[in-house]
């Protein structure tokens, strides 16, 4: 019964979305929003649903509306998590990452050498695993947030690098020689003709560092942290069972990063307007 209960609702679910979708006014902004909200409330029912009719514990499967709950009572604690490893850790590693990357790679463009050892370089640094290096930032830094901050820019650092140096190659010889024809120098023609064509590929890295950088803040509190923060949060939680604690944490995340890649894909925007990717 409660299998036929939940394909009924998904059934129901798709016939609206489908209809939706083939209506006249399926391009329109509302219905856009719309049919992903339903896509998202009807896995939510179903959830909820199996939860309630198949006795699922709580243990290992909180429904819902016990996370709503959770989430509900928990807002300062969420907060102040919240504050300790977005805004502190992530959003500081990313910001020091992508202009350390910013000014490497206009170095690197000067430099045939430099270019050619620091993309090698690059790749291997990006393949170090994060339970590798929090650690030793932690020795090094201590537990609290600076300590963060130093892992996520350096996971961020070279996706943006390789990204930067990839866009700046990307004009062709004749735009170039055009701008040698206008007497234009180095610096002209960087800021004039070679940083505009690059900056789909600089914000591609962008945005890719976004999700490394809450991925990256989060998992090295759990290698040492104050009592503070979303990693911290996420593994006593788990230690004491409160799986609630944990998923009102995920939902946390989950709406932060959702935020930070709009904020940049919006950004990205209106800046490349020009790009064909921008073109509807």
């Amino acid at each position: 019964m409660a299998i036929i209960s939940v394909l009924a609702v998904w059934g129901l679910g798709w016939f609206v979305n489908a209809r939706l979708a083939a209506s006249r006014a399926a391009q329109s902004p509302v219905v856009r929003l719309l049919v992903p909200a339903i896509f998202g409330l009807t896995l939510l029912i179903m959830w909820e649903m199996l939860v309630r009719m198949l006795g699922i514990s709580p243990i290992i499967l909180p429904a819902p509306t016990a996370i709503a709950d959770r989430f509900g009572s928990s807002l300062p604690i969420l907060w102040a998590d919240f504050e300790q490893t977005i805004i502190k850790g992530a959003m500081t590693g990313y910001i020091i990452g992508s202009v350390c990357a910013f000014g490497v790679a206009i170095l690197a463009d000067r430099s045939d050498f430099l270019t050619r050892g620091i993309l090698p370089v690059g790749g291997f640094m990006a393949a170090l695993p994060i339970v590798g290096i929090a650690p030793i930032f932690v020795k090094w830094l201590g537990s609290d947030w600076q300590s963060k901050a130093a892992v996520v820019a350096v996971m961020v650092f070279f996706p943006i690098l390789v990204n930067i140096v990839a866009g700046l190659r990307d004009t062709s010889a004749m735009q170039r020689d055009l701008m040698r024809t206008y007497g234009a120098g180095y610096w002209q023609t960087l800021f004039k003709l070679r940083l505009p064509a690059a900056m789909p590929f600089i914000f591609n890295g962008l945005k890719i560092a976004t999700t490394l950088a809450l991925i990256g803040a989060i998992v090295a509190e759990f290698f040492g942290s104050p009592t503070v923060g979303m990693g911290f949060r996420i593994s006593t939680s788990v230690g004491r069972l409160a799986l609630d604690m944990v998923w009102a944490e995920i939902v946390v995340a989950a709406i932060a990063g959702s935020t930070i890649y709009g904020v940049v894909a919006w950004i990205e925007g209106r800046v490349t307007f020009w790009h064909p990717s921008q073109r509807k």
